[in-house]
């Protein structure tokens, strides 16, 4: 299990995260919640050891990530909010440098890399170069890499991001198999209705501090609303976004 415990990230006067505490299990997808600014980046910066918290831990099967930063790596699959890549190589060399890096053997990385690219519709471009991608190739790259050596914890940000409707569909199944299979996953997302189909569990984060945190049907239940979509509204955003877009029809009518 993977336990985030009273983090906090201040910059000079400004808290960007503020004691947050989640527990990511194994078997389960966690959605993480927010409008833009709330903390969601800074947070899966720290869980990725990519910044140091200014107070609290990240803790793996209960040992400070810290510790012992490769090890926890090796067990890290990440999908950044931002496609960077190599785009000079192929998607295939991609992969090859990803495994080489994750020190798997040559004859692994050849399998595996070549059984993803099929089972998301890239073989047949394995062998261009990735500048020639477009965005949703590009995440679908990303995807492979983090799955490539096999991770026991995921972290996905944003990863529909570009994705066809299709490879979407796709995705979600993956998440409820990899979920299946024991993995521990967080799910950063802003499109509501694929966390509130694949998620286990919701935390929901305004201000850097979290709103609400449990089950779908939890949430619906203490806030008395039919859809995550209105319960993240009402906590998130106090103003009555209809009300709103009638204003924004009714200016440019104007």
């Amino acid at each position: 299990m993977l336990k985030i415990e009273h983090l906090t990230k201040r910059y000079r006067n400004l808290t960007v995260v503020d004691d947050v505490s989640f527990a990511i299990r194994p078997g389960e997808v966690t959605g993480y919640l927010g409008p833009n600014g709330s903390g969601k980046s800074t947070t899966v910066k720290i869980i990725t050891a990519l910044i140091e918290p200014t107070a609290g831990k990240v803790l793996l099967d209960g040992v400070d990530v810290r510790r012992d930063l490769a090890g926890f790596r090796r067990r890290l699959g990440y999908v950044p909010e931002e496609a960077i890549l190599y785009s000079y190589m192929t998607g295939l060399e991609y992969l090859e440098l990803i495994g080489g890096l994750r020190a798997l053997p040559p004859a692994v990385v050849d399998r595996r890399a070549n059984d993803l690219l099929e089972l998301f519709g890239l073989h047949p471009y394995r062998h261009v170069a990735i500048s020639a991608y477009s965005k949703g190739m590009k995440q679908r790259i990303l995807i492979s890499a983090a799955l490539l050596h096999d991770p026991d914890l995921l972290i996905l940000d944003e990863p529909l991001s570009g994705i066809d409707v299709t490879s979407a569909i796709l995705f979600k199944h993956l998440l409820n198999e990899l979920a299946r299979r024991g993995r521990m996953i967080l799910y950063i997302s802003h499109v509501l209705e694929v966390v509130e189909r694949v998620c286990a569990q919701v935390v929901i984060l305004y201000k850097g501090r979290v709103r609400a945190a449990g089950t779908v049907e939890q949430l619906r239940g203490m806030m008395n609303l039919p859809s995550l979509e209105e319960i993240f509204s009402q906590l998130v955003e106090q103003r009555d976004l209809e009300a709103v877009a009638r204003d924004i029809a009714c200016a440019i009518e104007r």
